[in-house]
């Protein structure tokens, strides 16, 4: 079970989570967002961290040209798209990396889900994204909400990809969420935060336990 947390924007909060056991570590790269990070901020948190954890930069509505801005360099494995991107400008980014040499970025995809019906779009994005990320819709705000999915009517997703949970998930929910759902992964950010992107860290470890008390009830021991 990966365990991504995001909106990170202080190194040594990086390093303790790090050191919980989370898996992955997100960088928000938009503007408008509390928890933006510039470039150059990003790349002076990465390098603070240790090695084994995937290093995201969070997207939303970015030109091709921004987000290659960002990459290449050596602080970060991976990218997530989380506005309105379609599948033609995910097949075009692609393109984009690949010619920098940046094949190997996992490149994740956030879809924003009011309905049922809008499961079915992963499909036309399957070619070209590594990985899904659902979270719940917010006419306002494109993430960190703390708005819950309805986990029962995600039971029936099965992409061709694996995927992240997201929407709402704290310390005291997930292993509801779990027990519901078999994601590969989750997304938590205003769950285990004091304040927008400060994170409590007592939580973090909290919602880390909670994660392994689900794997080992799933798995009978």
């Amino acid at each position: 079970m990966r365990v991504k947390i995001c909106g990170i924007r202080d190194a040594e909060q990086g390093k303790a989570i790090a050191e919980l056991g989370a898996t992955a570590i997100g960088f928000i790269c938009v503007p408008r967002s509390k928890r933006y990070l510039t470039p150059a901020q990003i790349l002076a948190l990465t390098e603070q961290l240790p090695h084994h954890i995937d290093r995201i930069a969070v997207f939303a509505n970015a030109t091709i040209s921004e987000i290659c801005q960002v990459f290449p360099h050596r602080g970060l494995s991976g990218m997530q798209l989380h506005g309105d991107e379609s599948p033609e400008f995910c097949q075009q980014l692609r393109q984009a990396l690949t010619q920098r040499g940046c094949d190997q970025v996992e490149l994740i995809k956030a879809l924003r889900i009011r309905t049922a019906d809008d499961l079915q779009r992963a499909a036309a994005y399957e070619p070209y994204v590594d990985t899904f990320l659902l979270d719940a819709y917010h006419p306002q705000q494109l993430g960190g909400t703390g708005i819950p999915l309805d986990w029962q009517a995600l039971q029936k997703f099965t992409p061709q990809r694996p995927w992240f949970l997201a929407g709402g998930l704290t310390p005291e929910n997930i292993q509801t969420a779990l027990g519901q759902l078999q994601p590969d992964g989750i997304d938590v950010s205003s769950g285990v935060e004091i304040a927008p992107a400060d994170k409590d860290i007592s939580r973090v470890a909290a919602l880390l336990a909670q994660v392994k008390a689900s794997d080992r009830a799933s798995r009978g021991t």
